[in-house]
């Protein structure tokens, strides 16, 4: 497998070397943040000139640290390896197996000849313990698995083929390594049973595991689908079994602090304001999203809508629902109220854009259809349709972007044009 170039995440430690703060670099597990640490940036400090006795790496997932997952003993093995006044990189891969943690970085934020970095799987121990005990001076790297335009690197194959490959399986960078469909779907399942659920069930001492594994599906099932706890309480009762809303919430936020599935509120775009009745719920990767459903409901609409999303996420974007409320005539010409939604409000600086995700317009009419919420938008900022038509970007006559999918995630700058 060739090596894969994660330059925006490369970048961004890079940018934030030595700066005084505990660089935190957090994504959900097997996304790439030890590769990015150990092997990226490690070389890229070494081609500095840097010497390999200044660079302390401690992957406390692996066995062979297991004494260092005692406080104490991480702070005595640290301290060992510093001989001299100069500056001293200190790597600690998934800082969550060592309790306590939060009191050993304390004591090495007084040294001034250390720069920090810490990997972590899990976002509520790492924001309570880091981002927030120690006040500004965490700086936070989110890794994602890797997005299509990283993907397609080490793909050995068309853009169409990667394309579907990708929509079934994920960017997980080991899915690469596997030669066979079956060998991918044993990997992702394995990934899910072995490592995701459990890490979640010992962190958060999960009692009714059976519970947490059927809400997943549900949210599985119904990616982009707005829904709520009470909602999905109703789902389990409907099939017989009980769990409250308040449960569920709580699983939800187990699952998000994992970052397996990340929420999007809806926004009422001419009020101006939240709606928090309901959320969306999307994936962190399309593939772990596939196995939880033993590969059954891979829809290519809704996965390239959470694609796109991911997409954005990495770009650096807030995405949120777009809701626009409007008059129109039903087939008895009453004029009624009813909502149209916009798939994703991005909102980063002073940047805004409204997107829908059509996975093919094959009409007119369709086309009016993806168009109506966009044009019921009454501001200046740029509308866009994303869409998998093999069709040349162009801007229709009211002034909507029309992007092929391929141009969108292949150019990190494709919606500025």
């Amino acid at each position: 497998m060739k090596e894969i170039k994660r330059d925006l995440y490369l970048n961004k430690l890079i940018e934030r070397k030595e700066n005084g703060s505990i660089k935190v670099i957090t994504g959900t597990r097997r996304s790439g943040k030890s590769y990015l640490l150990f092997n990226l940036f490690y070389d890229y400090l070494l081609s500095l000139g840097i010497t390999k006795e200044h660079i302390v790496r401690i992957p406390l997932d692996d066995d062979d640290f297991e004494l260092q997952r005692d406080k104490k003993e991480l702070s005595k093995y640290i301290k060992e390896h510093i001989s001299d006044d100069g500056m001293y990189y200190i790597f600690l891969d998934e800082i969550q197996f060592c309790d306590g943690f939060e009191g050993v970085l304390n004591g090495l934020t007084r040294r001034n000849n250390l720069d920090i970095y810490v990997t972590g799987s899990n976002s509520k121990s790492l924001s309570t313990d880091i981002l927030t005990e120690f006040r500004g001076r965490g700086d936070e790297v989110r890794v994602y698995p890797l997005n299509f335009a990283e993907y397609l690197q080490s793909y050995d194959g068309s853009k169409e083929d990667a394309w579907r490959d990708y929509c079934a399986f994920g960017g997980l960078p080991l899915i690469l390594t596997r030669p066979s469909s079956e060998s991918k779907m044993q990997y992702l399942n394995d990934l899910f049973k072995h490592i995701y659920l459990k890490d979640i069930v010992e962190r958060n001492k999960v009692q009714n595991e059976e519970a947490l594994a059927k809400l997943t599906d549900v949210l599985a099932s119904g990616i982009g689908a707005p829904t709520n706890p009470t909602k999905i309480a109703n789902t389990f009762a409907s099939n017989g079994q009980k769990i409250s809303p308040s449960t569920v919430n709580s699983y939800l936020s187990y699952l998000e602090n994992a970052f397996l599935i990340a929420p999007s509120d809806r926004y009422d775009v001419k009020g101006k304001k939240y709606i928090y009745t309901t959320k969306k719920y999307y994936f962190v990767d399309s593939g772990l999203r596939n196995a939880r459903l033993n590969f059954r409901q891979v829809e290519e609409s809704h996965i390239m809508e959470n694609i796109i999303y991911n997409e954005l996420r990495i770009r650096g974007y807030a995405v949120d629902v777009g809701i626009v409320e409007v008059i129109q005539k039903d087939e008895m010409g009453v004029r009624r109220q009813k909502q149209l939604e916009i798939d994703f409000i991005c909102n980063l600086g002073s940047k805004r854009y409204y997107i829908q995700s059509a996975l093919a317009m094959p009409s007119e009419e369709k086309q009016q259809q993806e168009k109506l919420s966009l044009l019921k938008v009454d501001d200046y900022f740029k509308k866009i349709i994303i869409t998998r038509d093999n069709v040349i970007s162009h801007y229709t006559d009211d002034g909507i972007l029309i992007l092929n999918v391929f141009d969108f995630l292949l150019d990190s700058d494709s919606l500025e044009k």
